[in-house]
This record gives structure tokens, C-alpha cells and sequence, in this order.
């Protein structure tokens, strides 16, 4: 009796070969709506992290107050960095997804995740030692030091946490899945938000650790959120599986993220660079003029979060359609996106503009300083249109890598126009001078953006290099 040949067993799918694009079909308006308004929510829940920590941290006297502010373009400039990388991981997935090679994106994916966490490790290692030299450099003065190094040694030790949810939010973001991004940030703000009172200052019984709680503040936050990354990736197309590195060529996936996430890096960096520069200038006109500066600053970042929240969903749209060839759709994406920017921006304008003193009320009673804050808005106002193309600009050349381009864009915007437009104009136009300068770099943004996306999305060319 002979033995039948049992049939051959096929071989299992690859991990990832079922994901799919999500945003290179259906509606680009929808799409639009649906990726920025979470981003929005989220956006403005980190940002709402600064504010209630200057609240707490305002308590502690001002000496507390001086050191938080020489950290502040410290931590910003580090997080630009670490912005960088997730650009890098959400374009490199996006386009994987787009052009339907599922695998490439899950290997894609679960390196960029591992990278952003080695980054944050060298990162935070190399800020922990270089901490006195960084802010002697800064001329901090000495009695601010041990202040200074209560709150950074905590949060340059925690700093792979903030990278590993970039990291998360990059793969995330690829996929279309702005809204479990919004949650993260969420998760770490609430976070932030209930553990400041209790190891700042100290409530319910517990006494406060003063600056250095304010820092285990916002690492045991990062906790919470990279706890809410693990749990949120379980159910997407992607989830972590670091089984997939094994065959993984990590060089090559480390140039492809790189090659996006060190130009968009530094293009984040210098916009700080450059408003750190002005504050320095506007200094020179007196003390109302910085603090009208600052207070309109305040008010500002809160309004343009829905630009900042378009230019964060922006990414995967582009992306997604341009590794899917799908290149009338990303021009569609393009225009309204801009066409988005100029409504919001110039009417919101004119909000600002007409409501400015009332608004300065707000912050001060001070009349100088209203008026500073007021004049301010007037000008600086008008360039709202414009900063929201220049950063969604940003994100669609980030997204079909030309990351390069847009770091040109930014070098440009800040050296060639904001410094010498202030440099130039502030001995006869005072602290007009400097908000003009603010404006007409915004307006230099907004023209380049428009030619250069033009430029890059005017045809499906220079395919990158797959990995």
C-alpha cells in the first residue's frame, strides 16, 4: 500500500504584507479633515505642558523662573531634533504603504522605532555630561546652576522616553492614524498636568521636589505615553515586532530615515535659533517692548495650532499618494492645504489686528506694554498666512524627500531676511523694526513654499532609493 504525497504547505505571508495605504483612496478633503483635527487636539496638549509648568514653577520664586528660561531653548532645540526623526520614520512608512509594499513598511517601521530610541540614548547621554559647559556657554550665571542641574540631569536621563514616542508617533503617523497620535499626547500631558502639583510644589500630604520635580514630572509623563504607544500599535497594520529586524539591512534603513530626518531636523532647529535672536534685539528696546513681545508670542503660538496641526497631517497624504504614483492626488492635497493656510491665516489676522489691545488686557495692565503687544499684532499678524505655507510647505517636501530644499527654505528665511531686515531697519523703527522682521520672513516662506512644492509636485520624478 503506497503513501500518499501530502500537498505542499504554503508559506505564510510575510509580516506587514497585508497593510495598506489608507489615504490614497476616497475624499482628499476628508482625509484632510480627519488627519488634522487630532493632530490639532494633540498639538495643543503638549503645548499646554509649558504653560502649567511655568504656573508651578512661577511658585518657586525667581530664581526658578530665570533657570526655566535659560532651559527652555535648550529642551526646544532638543526636541527639534528628535521632530527630525519621526519626519524621517513617517515619510520613509508613508511611502512604503503608498507603494503597497506592506513588508518594507513593517521592517521600515519597527527600525525606526528602534533608532529613534538610540538616538534619544545618545541624545540624553551626551546632554547629561555636557550639561555645565552648555550652560556656562549660555552665561548662566553661577547661583542658577544647581537649579539648572536639578531639573536637567532627571530629563536628560528620561530623554529616550520623548524619542521612543516620536518614534512611535512617526510610524503612526505614516499610517493615517492621527487620531491615536492625538491620544499619546494626551496621555503624557494629562500626566504632566496631575504630577505637577504634587512634585512641584507639593499637595494632598506629599511634599514637592521643587525644579527637580518638575522634571520627574514630565519623565514619568513620557512613561505614560510610550505605555500608550505600546498598547495603541497592537491593533494597527503595524505593530511592533522586532523579529523583523533579523534580515534587516539597518544601514540602509538608518540612511532613509536620515536622509529626511537630519535635514528636517535642523530646518526645525533654526526657526527657535532665529526667534531667540530677535528676543535678543527686541531687548534692546526696553523692557515693555519685551514683555508686550512675549505675551503677544504666548497668545500667538495658540493660534496658529491649527497650522502647525495641518502641517503634521500633511505628511502622510503626501506621502502615501506619492509612493502610490498617485500624483494628481497629492497636488489636489497641496492646494487645499495652502488654500487652507491663506483663509485661516488672514482672517484670524484680522481678528488679532482688531481685537489687539483687548486681548493684551488679558496679560497686563501695563499701558506701554499694551501697546508694545498691540503694535506687535498690527504688523507680525499679517504674516499668519504665510508661516502656515512655509510649515506645510515643510512637511509635503519632507514627505516626497526633498527635505533639503526645505532646510534651504528655513536657512533662508532666518539669515538672508528676519536678521538683517531687524538689523538694518531697528535704529530708526525701534521694535517695529524687529515685528517687521518677523513678517517679512514669513512672507519670504510663504512665496518660496508656493515655488518650490509647484517645482517638486509639477511631476511624479527622482524616485528615491528603496530600502
Amino acid at each position: 500500500m503506497s503513501a500518499t504525497a501530502s500537498p505542499p504547505v504554503p508559506p505564510l505571508p510575510a509580516a506587514g504584507a497585508s497593510a495598506q495605504a489608507r489615504l490614497v483612496t476616497g475624499s482628499i478633503p476628508r482625509h484632510l479633515l480627519e488627519q488634522t483635527l487630532p493632530m490639532i487636539i494633540g498639538v495643543a496638549a503638549v503645548m499646554s505642558i509649558g504653560l502649567v509648568d511655568a504656573y508651578f514653577i512661577g511658585q518657586l520664586g525667581r530664581d526658578a523662573l530665570a533657570a526655566i528660561s535659560f532651559i527652555f531653548p535648550v529642551s526646544v532645540a532638543l526636541t527639534s531634533l528628535g521632530v527630525g526623526v519621526m519626519v524621517g520614520i513617517n515619510a520613509v512608512v508613508a511611502r512604503a504603504l503608498g507603494e503597497g509594499d506592506g513588508t518594507r513598511a513593517a521592517r521600515r517601521a519597527n527600525f525606526g522605532i528602534v533608532f529613534a530610541l538610540a538616538c534619544g540614548a545618545v541624545m540624553g547621554g551626551a546632554l547629561y555630561l555636557l550639561i555645565d559647559p552648555l550652560f556656562e556657554a549660555m552665561n548662566a550665571p553661577p547661583a542658577l546652576m544647581p537649579l539648572i542641574r536639578l531639573y536637567m540631569e532627571p530629563l536628560a536621563l528620561g530623554f529616550p522616553l520623548i524619542l521612543l514616542i516620536m518614534g512611535f508617533n512617526g510610524v503612526l503617523r505614516g499610517q493615517g492614524e492621527a487620531r491615536r497620535t492625538s491620544v499619546i499626547s494626551i496621555t503624557y500631558a494629562a500626566a504632566n498636568w496631575v504630577l505637577d502639583p504634587l512634585l512641584i510644589t507639593g499637595a494632598f500630604g506629599i511634599e514637592g521636589f521643587g525644579m527637580a520635580g518638575a522634571a520627574y514630572a514630565t519623565v514619568i509623563g513620557w512613561g505614560a505615553g510610550v505605555a500608550m504607544c505600546l498598547w495603541l500599535t497592537r491593533t494597527t497594520q503595524l505593530p511592533l515586532d522586532l523579529s523583523l529586524l533579523k534580515d534587516c539591512n539597518m544601514a540602509e534603513q538608518a540612511r532613509a530615515i536620515m536622509r529626511i530626518g537630519l535635514p528636517a531636523a535642523f530646518s526645525n532647529a533654526i526657526n527657535p535659533m532665529g526667534l531667540a535672536i530677535l528676543t535678543a534685539l527686541v531687548a534692546l528696546e526696553g523692557d515693555a517692548a519685551v514683555a508686550g513681545f512675549g505675551a503677544a508670542g504666548r497668545l500667538q503660538s495658540f493660534v496658529i495650532v491649527p497650522l502647525l496641526g495641518l502641517s503634521g497631517a500633511i505628511g502622510a497624504i503626501i506621502g502615501q499618494n506619492w509612493g502610490a504614483q498617485q500624483y494628481g492626488r497629492a497636488r489636489e492635497a497641496a492646494l487645499y492645504a495652502g488654500g487652507f493656510c491663506l483663509v485661516y491665516g488672514l482672517v484670524v489676522a484680522l481678528a488679532m489686528i482688531s481685537f489687539g489691545e483687548w486681548f493684551a488686557y488679558l496679560f497686563t495692565g501695563d499701558p506701554a506694554v499694551i501697546a508694545e503687544f498691540a503694535l506687535y499684532l498690527k504688523i507680525a499678524a499679517w504674516g499668519y498666512a504665510g508661516f502656515g505655507l512655509l510649515i506645510v510647505g515643510n512637511g509635503i517636501m519632507n514627505a516626497v524627500d526633498r527635505a533639503s530644499l526645505a532646510l534651504m527654505q528655513s536657512v533662508g528665511r532666518v539669515f538672508l531676511i528676519m536678521l538683517p531686515t531687524a538689523l538694518v531697519l531697528r535704529p530708526a523703527w525701534g521694535s517695529a523694526a524687529i515685528f517687521t522682521a518677523e513678517l517679512a520672513a514669513n512672507l519670504f516662506g510663504a512665496v518660496t513654499a508656493i515655488l518650490l512644492v509647484r517645482h517638486v509636485l509639477a511631476r511624479g520624478y527622482r524616485p528615491w532609493v528603496k530600502t
